[in-house]
């Protein structure tokens, strides 16, 4: 038998193995409908969702930009779990999950701190539970996001699973025979904060060269309005489909220009892409997942993003040729990946 032969004859058998795992913690999963909230850096998303991560009835909020307040944060929360209990018979709604995107401390309670929200040392679940009258399960949203895909997604027989959600900056989950690893302080999956480029642009975090700095959304945006400002003829085109206002930028916006054919457009996201698989192959170096999910509202380019992504990953991944490549697959929950996990893993409260 040949060493690739036996490498997937292994990975078969485990794979076989974490199935049966699989069914048995299934039969064990809470019943009832839960309430997920996904908070990004600009915007709250949350859903009623059933045990099946079917999401039932949905609702969305703007994040106030760069909001000084966190009880204003929370006041946005409190106001869309309010609008989807309204629509349920009572005692129909077990739990509320909250996906932050934020340091969470392994106390599953509080927001250690956000980089794109105003959360310091933040007693989220705290100051929830005096206004929500239901169990509250605090987590980083992209924990949130892996455990949706590997429940949910076409991920469900991975035993090592890494989600890379692109948005505002980068979040990181990583799941492990069925567990989420969150690490000794709760702070595990931070990969949007790894140092790419050292003394590199200056990242909200504090820190310079963070990975999130040049494969994010913002990364997108600053590199399309950059061209703009430089005066150049190359982003003519971009800026006119923008409305001819650098404000009209947007993220999607370029996203759905690179889709009709825009090529700068399809040059930044390459760009995106490219860095995107270089923290990938550092990632792959450490933990070796089987498969990377990518989500987050950048990934909506799919092909656009994660084919450059897969080339620079293959490229630049320790002991190519000698090692199976991971999969890299776009979330197939897409954004609403995050609140379905936060929904189910309040409904269940898996601590382990």
């Amino acid at each position: 038998m040949s060493g690739d032969e036996s490498v997937r004859k292994r990975a078969r058998h485990e794979r076989g193995s974490q199935h049966e795992c699989r069914g048995a913690a299934t039969e064990e999963m809470g019943s009832g409908l839960a309430i997920g909230v996904d908070i990004g850096g600009t915007k709250v998303a949350a859903g009623l969702v059933d045990e099946t991560g079917r999401i039932l009835r949905s609702t969305r909020r703007d994040t106030p930009h760069r909001s000084t307040s966190p009880s204003v944060v929370e006041e946005t929360i409190v106001d869309a779990v309010s609008e989807l209990l309204a629509t349920t018979e009572p005692g129909e709604v077990v739990a509320v999950g909250i996906g932050a995107a934020g340091f969470v401390a392994a106390d599953r309670a509080t927001v250690v701190f956000a980089p794109h929200l105003s959360w310091r040392d933040e007693p989220l679940q705290e100051s929830l539970s005096h206004r929500i009258d239901l169990p509250i399960f605090v987590d980083n949203d992209a924990n949130t996001a892996a455990w949706a895909e590997w429940r949910f997604g076409d991920s469900q027989d991975e035993t090592h699973l890494v989600m890379v959600t692109l948005g505002t900056g980068i979040g990181g989950g990583l799941l492990i025979d069925g567990a989420i690893e969150r690490g000794r302080f709760g702070i595990a999956g931070e990969f949007g904060h790894m140092q790419v480029v050292p003394e590199g642009l200056r990242c909200e975090c504090g820190n310079r060269g963070c990975w999130e700095q040049y494969a994010s959304g913002n990364a997108l945006v600053r590199e399309a309005r950059s061209l703009v400002l430089a005066a150049s003829p190359v982003a003519v085109d971009l800026l006119a489909t923008a409305g001819g206002t650098i404000d009209g930028l947007t993220g999607p916006l370029i996203t759905e220009a690179a889709k009709l054919g825009d090529p700068t457009a399809r040059e930044l996201l390459a760009d995106v892409g490219r860095w995107l698989g270089i923290g990938m192959a550092n990632i792959a170096a450490a933990f070796d997942p089987g498969t990377f999910v990518v989500g987050g509202g950048v990934s909506a380019a799919g092909d656009l993003l994660l084919g450059p992504a897969r080339e620079a990953f293959e490229r630049q991944l320790t002991g190519r040729g000698y090692r199976p490549p991971a999969r890299i697959v776009a979330a197939r929950l897409g954004n609403d990946a995050g609140l379905i996990g936060a929904a189910d893993l309040a409904r269940n409260d898996r601590r382990s």
